[in-house]
């Protein structure tokens, strides 16, 4: 059981393969009721529509959570649930190179939803944004990685892995919202808390 996960995501390129691949309607004709059955309660409780005008998922790195956030009519965001990261590899600080195994730290487009993700369903998270190529530039690092997900299964490599129902939410409500009105904040610590960066941290001064 406890290497269950591990063992699933070598095993699942291969399996994969054999797989007939589904696009991202059928994958909404598949989950799409069930995943909006979960969530029209909560944005029912936060006084907002579904699907609604905008969405902000905020990743907390140190927290292993991701909050879901809706813009009502006056563009304010508004809370309306929590979701645990299962699995975020790397520790406090951001993506600076290919195979650093870190999740990204910084602000966010969804580049698109990946159906046929090996890990369920799968959100591309649009790094390295503008910000992560000009630093990089200064320091004069190449390679950035790539390839940065919020997807299902509890294994990450990079990714924020969020379990496979927490995944068809997501994935659900970024088709419904549109991915232009979707936006990803992922930060080491809740700083709303007066959490600070840990003094043993090493990431750049400009971080």
């Amino acid at each position: 059981l406890v290497f269950r996960p591990y063992i699933h995501a070598l095993i699942s390129p291969v399996t994969q393969k054999f797989k007939k691949s589904q696009t991202v309607q059928q994958r909404l004709q598949q989950y799409g009721d069930a995943a909006r059955a979960r969530l029209r309660p909560h944005f029912s409780q936060a006084g907002l529509p579904y699907p609604p005008r905008s969405v902000t998922l905020l990743g907390l790195k140190s927290e292993n959570i991701l909050q879901v956030y809706a813009a009502d009519a006056g563009g304010t965001n508004r809370w309306i649930r929590s979701y645990r990261i299962l699995a975020a590899s790397g520790q406090v600080g951001p993506k600076l190179r290919e195979g650093d195994r870190q999740v990204p730290e910084g602000i966010y487009g969804v580049e698109l939803l990946n159906p046929n993700s090996r890990f369920h369903l799968a959100l591309r998270v649009g790094y390295p944004n503008a910000f992560d190529r000009a630093q990089a530039a200064k320091d004069g690092r190449t390679n950035l990685g790539g390839d940065i997900m919020i997807h299902g299964s509890s294994v990450s490599v990079g990714c924020l892995a969020m379990g496979d129902e927490a995944a068809e939410d997501l994935f659900v409500l970024a088709a419904d919202v549109g991915l232009s009105n979707l936006t990803v904040v992922i930060t080491p610590v809740d700083f709303r808390t007066g959490k600070t960066i840990p003094k043993a941290d090493q990431s750049p001064a400009w971080t």
